[in-house]
This record gives C-alpha cells, sequence and structure tokens, in this order.
C-alpha cells in the first residue's frame, strides 16, 4: 500500500470515487475533500489471480491511499471514517461486446409498423453522390413488432382507452387538452 502524499486524519471528510470498468482496463479516481492530490488507480479489469472484482478492487486501493490503513481483501470495505460517501461506476462492456457481436443474440422489440427504422437510420450521407454505397449491418439478428401505441391516455392491453379514466383526468388536469386530431 502506498499511502497517500497528503495522508491525514479523514473523520468527517466527503469522499467521491468514480469507476470506469472497460474491458481491458478498470480506471479509479477518487477525491478526499479538502485535499489537493487526487487518488487515481488503473488496474486489469480481469485479473483473478489478484483480485475477484476490479471494481471493488480499485475501492479498497483508494479507501487504503486515503485512509493510510492497510485494507485486507478479505475484510469488507468500510466507509465509516467518511461523512459522506459517493461512489459511480460506468462501463463500456456491454456496449463493446454488442459493437464487436460478441455475446448473445440480440433481438428489437418495436413498435408495429416501424421494423425497419434502424436499417432506414437518419438518411445522413457523407458521399451523397456515391453510388456504392455501403450501409452497416444492424446489430440485431431478428425484429419482434408489438402491437401497442403510447399516448398520454390510458390504454389497456387491447389499445382501446379507458373513456371514464380519460374524462376523469380531462376534468381534473389543467395541462392536459384534446387536439385537433382527438388524442389528448
Amino acid at each position: 500500500m502506498a499511502p497517500h502524499r497528503l495522508d491525514a486524519n479523514v473523520d468527517g471528510l466527503n469522499i467521491k470515487i468514480a469507476i470506469d470498468r472497460g474491458g481491458t482496463f478498470t480506471d479509479c479516481l477518487g477525491i478526499v475533500e479538502g485535499r489537493e492530490d487526487d487518488i487515481v488507480v488503473k488496474l486489469l479489469s480481469q485479473d483473478p489471480s489478484n483480485y475477484a472484482d476490479a471494481p471493488i478492487e480499485g475501492i479498497r486501493r483508494i479507501l487504503e491511499q486515503a485512509t493510510g490503513k492497510s485494507i485486507p481483501r478479505s475484510e469488507k470495505l468500510s466507509t465509516g471514517d467518511f461523512s459522506s460517501v459517493s461512489i459511480r461506476m460506468g462501463t463500456t462492456v456491454a456496449t463493446n461486446a454488442l459493437l464487436e457481436r460478441k455475446g448473445d443474440r440480440v433481438a428489437l422489440l418495436i413498435t408495429k409498423g416501424f421494423k425497419d427504422a434502424l436499417q432506414i437510420g437518419n438518411q445522413s450521407r457523407p458521399h451523397l453522390f456515391d453510388l456504392n454505397i455501403r450501409r452497416p449491418d444492424v446489430l440485431y439478428e431478428d425484429v419482434v413488432e408489438v402491437d401497442e401505441r403510447v399516448t398520454i391516455e390510458d390504454y389497456q392491453q387491447n389499445p382501446t382507452p379507458d373513456k371514464e379514466a380519460l374524462a376523469a383526468s380531462l376534468e381534473t388536469d389543467p395541462h392536459l387538452t384534446r387536439g385537433v386530431s382527438g388524442e389528448v
């Protein structure tokens, strides 16, 4: 354990920990209120011979550096020395698996009539007059169209509005208005 350069009593201080777990590395940042230097820890996302879980190991190392106390891996982590603790974590593992087409097969569930919405895309073409357009492959294998409609009206499973509930809502909620098409 390498103690933090400004190692001091942390009682009553706030700590913020941010973690970014990627496919190869896990980056951890610890910010202790009242200290100039941040604590930065970079770990392999998978290293079973040294630790079971990279984010937990990153938090453990940050707490060790912030408090100056050794925390064995077998011990539960305690943040009792701090008055408040914020831990935030983001990951690109699932996104990478999807883009690299690794992992489970993917299906798209979409409103009936919009089956080809993702194939059509946004119609942006960087080379407007290119005759050999290569469209990127879609990320899903199958499309399931769902017979539904989402509006503010109280629809049940058989997409028929609940007229009584709608009438009551129109009378009591001043923000609801019936439009020209008749929808609320």
